[in-house]
């Protein structure tokens, strides 16, 4: 498997809240992990680049290839609890931290199984030959709205609370996050991005730019169109082929 990823600042932010890792084992297994901090303007990079670091580590302490597919979702999941204690001790420290959290979406992945865990409204997409999947629901005030049917998915584009998120790593002691396994065929290609990106480019513009782009040349692709259509937020774009 390949791997590109690119991160930037986007046109509004004076920082980058946005945080990410890569890692490949020699089993041919690779993980993935990426954050986007809130907070304010000295804590919100705080939490995502402690959450990602934390997540990452613990991943490569924590991983074998004889794990069945139940350790694998253990050990994601007992990596976000992890990074959902430092942080939220760290918003305990002090007033520059406090209220700070970050939303987190992990993938590892292993003989073409991808295991996904996510908390928050970053995202994680299946892309193939004729398709774009969304893996991940967000976990937003409005995304709750649309699953009781109060507004749809077209009206949740442009809502006034698009922004809130429902849960966050880092925010309360204790942190609920979502597990799901989907197969990634080798001609398919697995996104995780962060709001920075699906705040600006509608889904089916992703799916034809990581289709006819380079793979070489797709992250930063996908980060010059966000920018183009206003770059009001970080972005971060992770793509495994």
């Amino acid at each position: 498997m390949k791997i590109y990823s690119k991160t930037d600042i986007g046109r509004k932010r004076e920082i980058n809240q946005d945080a990410f890792y890569v890692g490949e084992f020699d089993n041919g297994a690779v993980f993935a992990v990426v954050c986007d901090g809130m907070g304010g303007a000295k804590s919100g990079n705080v939490a995502s680049e402690t959450a990602a670091a934390v997540i990452s580590e613990y991943i490569v302490k924590s991983y074998s290839p004889k794990m069945s597919s139940t350790a694998i979702e253990n050990l994601l999941r007992a990596a976000v609890d992890s990074a959902n204690s430092e942080v939220y001790e760290l918003a305990h420290t002090g007033e520059d931290y406090e209220g700070m959290g970050t939303t987190a979406v992990v993938t590892l992945i292993i003989d073409n199984l991808a295991h996904i865990v996510h908390v928050g409204d970053s995202r994680a997409y299946l892309v193939t030959a004729s398709e774009i999947e969304q893996l991940t629901n967000d976990h937003s005030v409005v995304q709750a709205m649309v699953n009781k049917g109060e507004i749809s998915a077209e009206e949740a584009k442009n809502h006034p609370r698009k922004n809130i998120i429902t849960r966050a790593v880092g925010a309360e002691k204790d942190v609920m996050c979502d597990y799901n396994i989907v197969l990634k065929p080798e001609s398919a290609t697995l996104l995780i991005c962060t709001d920075g990106l699906t705040n600006h480019i509608e889904e089916n513009s992703i799916f034809e730019t990581i289709k006819n782009t380079p793979q070489e040349a797709s992250a930063q692709t996908l980060i010059n169109m966000a920018n183009e259509a206003g770059g009001s937020d970080n972005i971060t774009a992770v793509l495994i082929y």
